[in-house]
């Protein structure tokens, strides 16, 4: 028999974590939206079909993540990227559920984000634009790679 584990296990580097994450994220080049319908009560969004359609004209790259600890005790979770209109219509808005999960695979947080707000310029066709989605609140057994990125609502320039 080995030896007993203490009860006061040291806690895993974060940072690490991210960066191994992060790279595997790089290997397989850009993050891609997911439409991932909800079989509960849960509300992540209502796209329309032509919401739906063009998802893939709405591209993810750059995506970085990094954590840091506060003097708080907790951990701050921030994600930057680009996102960039490939299509041929102009958008106002692009709200996005991030939703974290266990290394099982489990949805453990989800949080509805804004990545084109509707204030301001629209992100018209060939335009790009950055975030920044900073994260307080994630649960301890967070796996401690990138959410998934699920489209909940695109609203369309008039």
């Amino acid at each position: 028999m080995g030896p007993k584990p203490s009860a006061k296990e040291p806690r895993l580097n974060v940072t690490l974590l991210l960066a191994t994450s992060l790279a595997l994220l790089l290997i397989g080049g850009a993050v891609a939206f997911l439409v991932i319908r909800s079989g509960g009560d849960e509300d992540l969004g209502s796209l329309t079909a032509e919401a739906e359609a063009y998802m893939p004209q709405l591209q993810l790259t750059e995506v970085n993540m990094e954590a840091a600890d506060s003097f708080m005790q907790t951990t701050l979770v921030e994600i930057t990227g680009r996102i960039t209109n490939i299509g041929d219509r102009a958008v106002r808005l692009v709200e996005v559920n991030c939703i974290f999960t266990d290394p099982y695979g489990q949805r453990l947080h989800r949080e509805r984000v804004q990545l084109v707000r509707p204030r301001g310029a629209p992100l018209n066709p060939g335009d790009s634009r950055t975030f920044r989605l900073p994260f307080d609140n994630l649960p301890e057994g967070w796996n401690q790679a990138l959410p998934y990125f699920a489209i909940a609502r695109i609203e369309f320039a008039q």
